[in-house]
């Protein structure tokens, strides 16, 4: 799941045509430690619990979260009884693809990781190390949330729960392939101490389901936008991890495609006002944080041989236009104030992160950041307040929900 934003992934009704590959399935081997004293890892700067296990970075707005939620209004989002909604040949017929695993055998490394890692050096190889734990994060939190997900609506409807546990399945096997990625450069996370230790984040149900969605929408775009410019620019390919983007994102696919299915089975997040208002609100939230994350880390897209603009502008307007089929309104992308304030905001940003940098006490750099979190907030509010897209293609009958693509 990504955004961080995750995320996300076409998720959310929007089909790859590539088929699966098949693999051996390799082996996953689990990294454990105990919490002591940090050390510095001097060779990039990263602070580890001790030999090749890295501290995870400070939790910010901008990082990926660990999230929790009201599970028993889940229970009754998902209770047959009282949602008539929920249209179970389809969410049966998802199952069954889901059982398929057609990724099972994918996720298989070579030699050639660990010989591309140890040739990427300097700057390009401490933005690598901090893509990968943002991204294992990402997944490892949807692991968490869908595991949980799954062990509380077993009793309440067996077919959703496996679903959620089959999703979980998938972003497991994602962040431990990206976790084993990072041993390349030789740290990991420990994710079994992240899950005790980390700050879980509460939001409602319905907001999960916004924010889940998006984040899988949004993910698709960005693996495989980056996939497809390697494959037309392979001598930019530095690290195999890429070449795995494709079938991933069919995993992202399916999830989009299940939660699609559940906005559809709740119409009040997908017709009136107050649905909009929120879709609107999420949307910007993943965009925002999304433009503000990248181009704080334009290097790594540039060792890519990408332009951080032109990238996440088409991310955001190709996940805009996926998600306008299913969200009541969307945030108006073709407005040529939209990307120009979401530039701005890049500038401010940029701002906050230098004073940080600053030798100078906490009060004071507070004190500081004042007036750039203020104009950043006001950046927010002026493409909040601006004239969305009337979107959404919602066919609402008694007791039946059809989304018409």
């Amino acid at each position: 799941m990504a955004f961080t934003m995750k995320g996300s992934a076409a998720r959310f009704g929007v089909k790859g045509n590539a088929a699966p590959r098949l693999a051996p399935r390799p082996v996953r081997s689990t990294v454990r430690v105990s919490a002591s004293a940090a050390t510095n890892d001097k060779s990039m700067g990263f602070q580890t619990m001790r030999d090749g296990i890295k501290v995870a970075a400070d939790e910010t707005l901008l990082t990926p979260r660990f999230y929790t939620t009201d599970f028993d209004e889940m229970e009754r989002m998902f209770n047959l009884k009282m949602n008539p909604n929920l249209d179970m040949e389809e969410l049966d017929a998802m199952l069954a693809e889901f059982k398929q695993d057609y990724n099972q055998k994918h996720f298989v490394r070579n030699e050639t990781f660990k010989d591309a890692a140890d040739k990427i050096e300097g700057a390009t190889r401490k933005i690598f190390v901090e893509f990968l734990e943002r991204s294992c994060t990402a997944e490892f939190s949807g692991f968490l949330l869908y595991k949980e997900l799954g062990r509380r609506l077993k009793a309440t409807n067996p077919a959703v729960a496996e679903i959620f546990t089959l999703m979980s399945r998938d972003e497991a096997r994602h962040a431990g392939f990206l976790n084993k990625a990072m041993s390349d450069f030789n740290l990991a996370l420990d994710l079994g101490f992240l899950t005790k230790n980390r700050k879980y984040t509460f939001f409602k149900p319905k907001f999960i389901i916004y924010a889940t969605y998006l984040s899988e929408k949004i993910g698709y775009w960005r693996y495989i936008s980056i996939y497809r410019h390697l494959q037309r620019n392979p001598d930019n390919q530095l690290y195999p991890l890429f070449e795995y983007f494709e079938n991933w994102c069919q995993d992202e696919n399916r999830h989009g495609d299940f939660f699609t299915a559940v906005l559809k089975s709740q119409p009040s997040l997908i017709k009136d006002w107050e649905a909009k208002l929120w879709s609107r609100f999420f949307c910007l939230s993943v965009y925002i944080t999304m433009y503000l994350n990248d181009h704080q880390r334009s290097a790594f897209y540039e060792s890519l041989g990408l332009n951080t603009k032109q990238f996440n502008q088409h991310v955001i307007i190709e996940t805009n236009n996926a998600t306008a089929r299913v969200f009541p309104q969307v945030p108006d992308h073709t407005n040529p104030e939209f990307f120009k304030i979401l530039d701005g905001m890049v500038d401010i940003n940029n701002q906050l992160v230098n004073i940080q940098r600053m030798d100078l006490p906490a009060p004071i750099k507070t004190v500081m950041c004042l007036p750039f979190y203020e104009r950043l907030f006001a950046g927010c509010f002026q493409l909040f307040i601006m004239s969305p897209i009337e979107s959404g293609s919602v066919d609402l009958a008694e007791n039946k929900t059809a989304l018409v693509y």
